[in-house]
């Protein structure tokens, strides 16, 4: 496996920022207009089968949108229901901002025993439309400093969001709100 993503962020290091957002569309507008960043891609009522939210099944649905500001992935989040998760976590504390960092990794789960062992706990487990299953870690302060997510580096997942990034190196601010698939 390559030392970095086909968008140049490094694998084992931060290749994500997300954000959960009360409206989707204004938040997309919100990037794009006043940061630059752009278009996004977004996927509708992620309702992952098999989630496990603190060693419980959860049934949180999300929907999503994905773009970048120069190599940096931006995720945007908006939860459309009370289901317990790392979202309502997140909303209950501080409602919206700032919600995770996400790790490149060749092998979540190895991964995440490495982090275990510095005192992590996975808070949150659930497959994703590129391959492989998305971990999200508490080192014990949860929402408050936000949390880290283990991201599956597949060839979808780097084939799909490299060509995110392509799209958006001479981006004209044009159609900024577009389909994942």
């Amino acid at each position: 496996m390559a030392d970095q993503l086909g968008y140049g962020q490094p694998m084992e290091g931060v290749a994500q920022t997300a954000f959960i957002v009360p409206d989707l569309t204004a938040a997309i507008q919100h990037w794009a207009t006043n940061c630059r960043a752009g278009p996004f891609y977004v996927l509708p009522h992620l309702l992952a089968p098999g989630q496990v939210y603190r060693g419980e099944e959860s049934r949180a649905d999300v929907t999503l949108a994905m773009g970048f500001a120069g190599h940096m992935l931006i995720e945007l989040i908006q939860p459309l229901d009370d289901h317990p998760s790392v979202y309502k976590e997140t909303r209950d504390l501080r409602r919206f901002g700032f919600h995770h960092l996400g790790i490149a990794c060749a092998d979540v789960d190895a991964s995440s025993a490495d982090y275990q062992q510095r005192g992590y706990a996975e808070a949150y487990r659930a497959a994703v439309p590129t391959g492989g299953e998305v971990v999200y870690l508490d080192d014990g302060s949860g929402p408050q400093a936000g949390f880290l997510e283990l991201l599956p580096v597949t060839p979808a997942m780097d084939e799909t969001f490299t060509r995110f990034w392509e799209a958006s190196r001479d981006w004209d601010g044009s159609d900024p709100i577009r389909p994942f698939g």
